[in-house]
């Protein structure tokens, strides 16, 4: 009696036409619902009793009935289909479902941008149907650029300044920044749009000693630089003190201006955009959650306050 080899796509199709005939109670009856004629149907189950050795039903003048071994055949059968229908039900799961963890680090001060890309890519991330664990870190540009490199990080979000080329990189954003000063600062009553190059290089300024484009350090050196900050929460308690000026991004600085605890110094010239990226290294191995999450970014939703 020859013993059953590797399942084929053949063989399972033998198995479903079997149980069709089993369940309709025979040839004639399964025709309708198998859409095939009787003697197709009693070729199927000639090559399915052929593959497994086994005669499994008696049909003819007296009926069809199943053999002892047909029954055994039908019931492996029920087995066999559901734990197919569970495998393909699991595998369609996982298209839909993903798990793992995100370590993600972020320049800081960027949560008040009025664009929300990361936001809404970690919200979709997030997901009740999905099992991923979220770490942020808060980190300067510098230090998220090593992580990423080193692979402590899947990705970062900071400022597209001296990027190495071993990473990829996406455009998120570009951050507007302009020159601030507060109350109590001798120019803060004064026509803030009037000013000249040489009034506004009269007064101290704070240098960032943060990573920044060309355009950038160029409005910097302009300035009467005699404070330095690491970071831009630093410059922005340098500015409150109403001894110094210095550029904030707008939307970091926006919460003082509505307060009426700074103002905008010429606007329309002392001005920049710094564009933020997303990066990931170039050579890192596929991930499901990274990649997810990259396409969430490169499909986002409408934004409203926030990164």
């Amino acid at each position: 009696m020859p013993a059953l080899g590797q399942m084929s796509d053949y063989e399972i199709r033998l198995i479903r036409v079997f149980q069709t005939v089993v369940e309709c109670g025979g040839f004639t009856a399964a025709e309708t619902t198998l859409g095939i004629s009787r003697s197709a149907i009693s070729q199927h189950m000639s090559d399915l009793e052929g593959r497994l050795g086994f005669s499994l039903c008696q049909r003819g003048r007296g009926g069809f009935s199943l053999t002892e071994e047909g029954k055994e055949i039908y019931q492996a059968g029920l087995t066999l289909i559901s734990a197919l229908e569970t495998f393909k039900s699991d595998v369609n799961a996982l298209h839909h479902t993903i798990r793992g963890e995100l370590n993600i680090g972020i320049t800081d001060n960027l949560v008040t941008l009025p664009a929300m890309n990361v936001t809404h890519a970690l919200a979709r991330l997030s997901a009740p149907e999905h099992d991923v664990t979220l770490n942020i870190h808060m980190e300067p540009s510098d230090a998220v650029i090593r992580s990423v490199m080193d692979g402590h990080l899947h990705v970062g979000v900071v400022p597209a300044v001296n990027l190495p080329t071993s990473l990829d990189t996406q455009h998120l954003y570009d951050e507007p920044s302009f020159l601030y000063c507060s109350v109590g600062h001798p120019l803060f009553d004064k026509a803030s749009d009037r000013l000249t190059l040489a009034e506004l290089a009269y007064h101290p300024a704070i240098s960032p000693r943060y990573p920044l484009p060309a355009e950038a350090r160029q409005a910097h050196d302009a300035l009467n630089l005699r404070a330095s900050a690491s970071d831009r929460e630093g410059a922005a308690f340098l500015i409150l003190t109403g001894r110094f000026i210095g550029f904030l991004p707008e939307h970091v600085a926006d919460q003082w201006v509505s307060a009426g605890k700074m103002r905008a110094l010429n606007s329309t010239s002392q001005h920049y955009r710094i564009p933020f990226v997303l990066i990931a290294r170039r050579d890192r191995r596929p991930n499901r959650v990274v990649d997810a999450f990259l396409n969430f970014i490169d499909t986002p939703q409408t934004p409203t306050p926030g990164i």
